[in-house]
């Protein structure tokens, strides 16, 4: 009898002992996931970074999945997050259209869902609780109305996108291209690149340089490091004039390139701004709380004029 005792009692405490491991395991610092489209990309690491940087001030460890610029890979970070039982992922989408299912698959497993600086489409904001990023569709009017300031008479400019299929590529092209639809900007021609890659986008301007030439006062690249590339097909390129060259991001090669005099115009986004308000975002969520789905931050348009009122960017 006293020996069956003991066996129950042994019983009890190892269970009770499993049963304290499994609570200590629940107590512990909340995980989030971030899913950049491409660690390659600098703005992209830098975000990872930013998120490493701050994520304990909100009580968070955070797990970095990098998509690799390939829309199945990412799809299966996804499903890698799930799997390790985080309580949110963030995505930087390659492809909004394709990473929808994966999202889906994340919401029902009781995940928060956080796009980061690119959004699916509206239809399908179901699959995410919040976005943070900027105003892609704002990004491309601000280039638009670079122009208008620099050619108050009129111009001929290329634009040059960035990743295909990409939110921002897609609405930074959509804002630029409704400012300028009726107005003495004219578009000769337009082309994305497969990635955000500085040799797609200078292979681009080459052949759009050789094949306009001298009608070309202007270009607008969606971002920087893109700038970068062109400007590189323009100097090749020895035309007679200088052409407007206007990028968005706002990174250390913009900032670089306008100080130079290579890119005129740089629409600067904030990345560390995005990772924070994000982290704010989510706990206000695990804390039982409510925020927007939309969470825009602010643009600064930098040119040679106001760069020294800026701080120059890291990434």
């Amino acid at each position: 009898m006293r020996k069956s005792i003991l066996v129950v009692l042994l019983a009890v405490i190892v269970a009770f002992g499993a049963f304290g491991a499994g609570k200590a395991e629940e107590t512990g610092p909340p995980t989030v996931a971030y899913s950049p489209g491409d660690m390659a990309n600098p703005s992209q690491a830098f975000s990872a970074k930013m998120f490493q940087k701050h994520a304990a001030e909100y009580g968070f460890k955070v797990i970095i999945l990098d998509g690799k610029g390939d829309a199945q890979v990412q799809a299966q970070t996804i499903t890698n997050a799930i799997a390790q039982n985080v309580d949110a992922v963030y995505v930087n989408p390659n492809d909004v259209n394709a990473i929808i299912p994966s999202l889906q698959q994340a919401k029902q497993a009781g995940l928060i869902v956080g796009l980061f600086s690119s959004d699916v489409p509206r239809a399908s904001a179901q699959v995410r609780d919040f976005f943070v990023g900027v105003n892609d569709l704002m990004a491309g009017e601000t280039a638009a109305q670079a122009f208008f300031n620099a050619f108050p008479n009129g111009a001929n400019v290329i634009e040059i996108g960035g990743q295909a299929g990409h939110d921002a590529q897609i609405k930074r092209h959509d804002g630029f291209n409704k400012a300028i639809e009726g107005t003495n900007i004219k578009l000769l021609e337009y082309q994305a690149t497969q990635q955000w890659a500085t040799d797609q986008a200078m292979a681009i301007a080459e052949d759009m340089i050789t094949k306009y030439g001298e009608k070309i006062d202007g270009i607008f690249c969606h971002w920087d490091n893109g700038v970068t590339g062109v400007a590189n097909a323009v100097q090749a390129a020895n035309l007679d004039k200088a052409l407007f060259i206007v990028g968005v991001d706002g990174n250390r090669a913009g900032f670089q390139q306008v100080k130079d005099g290579i890119q005129d115009v740089t629409v600067m986004q904030n990345f560390e701004t995005q990772a924070i308000k994000t982290l704010e975002l989510t706990k206000t969520l695990l804390e039982g709380g409510t925020v927007d789905e939309v969470n825009y931050v602010s643009l600064d348009v930098v040119n040679l004029k106001n760069i020294d009122d800026f701080t120059l960017p890291e990434w």
